[in-house]
Order: structure tokens, then C-alpha cells, then sequence
């Protein structure tokens, strides 16, 4: 099983980044996803899940009403979206699968 995270970056508060992770060997379809983050010094925390069709999702409380999970199962890919970034929001973000995970790409809310 392979998960490849992309679309970190530096960001100035208040911006958007879109991120993707593609996720090979599994039918992704048939598999609930999560996002993650870990900010520096800190423990790993759930940030959104999605189920395996993307008719439901859950948010952690800090990113509800300003992030969008979803998926698109003919791509083998599942997105986060996400908007009014704050510096509080910085960290590694990576995607999972069970107890499969890709290796994180890193964002930064910084001005």
C-alpha cells in the first residue's frame, strides 16, 4: 500500500491550500480515509475523515466550517481543502488507511 501526499507550501493567514493524496495498492473505493496533522512539538491529531463512498465526513472542532475533505474514487484520491488557514493550522499533514501512511507534506501559515 502506497499513500503520496502533495500540495504543501508556505501560506500567509487567511489563504487556501488544496491538498491531494493518491493512494495505490488497495481498493480504495471500499476504505474510509483521514487526514492528520502534527504541528511541531506536538501530538499527531485527527483532522477529518471520509467514508468509503464520501456521503459522510467528521471534522476536528479547530478546522470545522474552514476545511473540506473529499475523495474521488475513480482517481484513487482523497483531498483536503483547506480555507482561512491560521498559523495554528501548520504542520505535517499525511493521509491514512488503516495503519498505512504517506510520508506527509508539510504546511506553514506564516506572514
Amino acid at each position: 500500500v502506497q499513500l503520496v501526499e502533495s500540495g504543501g507550501g508556505l501560506v500567509q493567514p487567511g489563504g487556501s491550500l488544496r491538498l491531494s493524496c493518491v493512494v495505490s495498492g488497495i481498493t480504495f473505493s471500499e476504505y474510509i480515509m483521514n487526514w492528520y496533522r502534527q504541528a511541531p512539538g506536538k501530538q499527531r491529531e485527527l483532522v477529518a475523515v471520509i467514508s468509503s463512498g464520501g456521503s459522510s465526513t467528521n471534522y476536528d472542532d479547530s478546522v470545522k466550517g474552514r476545511f473540506i475533505i473529499s475523495r474521488d474514487n475513480t482517481k484513487n484520491t482523497v483531498y483536503l481543502q483547506m480555507n482561512s488557514l491560521k498559523p495554528e493550522d501548520t504542520g505535517v499533514y499525511s493521509c491514512s488507511v488503516f495503519h498505512f501512511w504517506g510520508q506527509g507534506t508539510q504546511v506553514t501559515v506564516s506572514s
